[in-house]
């Protein structure tokens, strides 16, 4: 048990961003542990993330919520809600009515959690989150508000920089390869048939790459009976793109086509963040507007890469049929797995202990240290760590099924 640097009176909760498979557990696991460790102290819970925090919107973690907080493990989403809100993004905020005009969001924020008397702030979330708890958390250090912001990395494209393993990342694989078994099964519901599977991950295609491997290890283990028709070269990956590797179009359209002319269908496994430049640059050639969320980002919703994707392959490869399907939502709203389980305790434990000790920073394995786990200081957080297309296990996918390595 560790020692207390000092009187903890009351724990806020919050958890932001897009969901992943982690976050209830995430919850249930810092519940259990303050209820371990500092029965008397207080536990709020800001609904909706940092939207909550700026309109005092909060629960109170019960008695009774502490005494089944296990119940949490077994479900996906969030209890307490989630959204996008970026504190140092004041014109979105005024938009949304969340400031007044000329009032700084992180004096509100900083002035909310002092009103509501936190003294340690928990913030569950990826890289946008845990970027804005640093902000939040340097405006506290330079404006002397005593309070510990320690953060959870939760985000399933795994792309935390410097963190090994982002938490809900394993689970959403997984779930995105059972959400695969059952599209592919559609690859002989017409002859010639083109079925994309887009994956999350705008700037890393980890989830994309895990998913596909994941998938494909489901296919080498399965029977088949080819001599019916239920064919495991037809079930399986036959291309994998991520945004960290430059795509030959012209090239893989004619290994697909050979795979379509052999089989009369091809999978392909994407990357949502794939091909996006060449969408890009295609609207502003054309003079169209590039829709962005309050971050800057593309909405990928709006430009739609797996649909390009579609566009670019579809008559190349002589597809009559082009089916475009998503596990996104499927994936990131999942209970987490037992591995994510593992390490989300492992994680939570030390979440409470170094808010206990009064040290803030963002609980994980840390990559310039030797993959130990502890917290990581806040200035070296970054969102974007690109996936490295070059490791072993990704190389043998694309071996094993007959595409070009990867070239970043």
């Amino acid at each position: 048990m560790p020692t207390a640097a000092k009187k903890v009176s009351r724990i806020a909760l919050l958890t932001a961003g897009g969901f992943a498979p982690c976050l209830s557990s995430a919850i249930g696991g810092l519940i259990e542990r303050y209820t371990e460790l500092a029965p008397d102290a207080e536990i709020i819970a800001y609904k909706y993330g940092y939207q909550g925090l700026l309109s005092g919107d909060s629960i109170t973690v019960t008695d009774a919520v502490r005494q089944h907080a296990d119940l949490l493990h077994r479900y996906g989403g969030s209890p307490i809600g989630n959204s996008r809100v970026k504190l140092t993004n004041a014109a979105d905020l005024v938009k949304r009515g969340l400031v007044a005009e000329g009032v700084d969001p992180l004096q509100a924020a900083a002035e909310q959690l002092t009103a509501d008397k936190v003294d340690v702030l928990h913030t569950i979330g990826g890289d946008d989150t845990n970027t804005t708890a640093a902000d939040l958390a340097a405006y506290l250090s330079e404006h002397d508000y005593d309070l510990t912001v320690v953060g959870l990395p939760k985000t399933i494209d795994n792309d935390v920089v410097p963190i090994r393993q982002s938490l809900g990342a394993w689970t959403a694989a997984e779930q995105g390869s059972r959400f695969a078994q059952n599209i592919i099964a559609e690859h002989n519901s017409g002859s010639r048939m083109l079925i994309i599977h887009e994956v999350m991950g705008r700037n890393c295609g980890w989830l994309t790459a895990a998913t596909a491997a994941e998938y494909h290890r489901w296919v080498g283990k399965q029977e088949w009976l080819p001599e019916i028709g239920l064919d495991g070269r037809a079930w399986d990956v036959h291309g994998v793109y991520v945004p960290e590797a430059g795509i030959d179009l012209d090239a893989e359209a004619t290994r697909l086509r050979g795979v379509m002319d052999e089989l009369g269908s091809v999978n392909l496994f994407i990357s949502e963040g794939a091909g996006v430049e060449a969408i890009v640059e295609e609207l502003q050639r054309t003079g169209a507007e590039v829709p962005r969320d309050p971050f800057g980002h593309v909405k990928l919703d709006k430009i739609n890469p797996g649909a390009w994707f579609g566009d670019q392959f579809a008559e190349r490869l002589g597809a009559q049929k082009v089916m475009v399907q998503k596990s996104g939502y499927f994936s990131r709203s999942a209970p987490a797995n037992d591995q994510d389980l593992h390490l989300i305790r492992q994680m939570t434990d030390l979440a409470v202990d170094s808010a206990l000790r009064g040290e803030s920073g963002v609980i994980g394995q840390d990559e310039e240290q030797g993959d130990t786990l502890r917290a990581i200081e806040f200035p070296r957080i970054a969102g974007g760590k690109p996936f490295d297309v070059g490791t072993d296990w990704f190389s043998t996918l694309l071996q094993e099924i007959g595409q070009q390595p990867a070239a970043s």
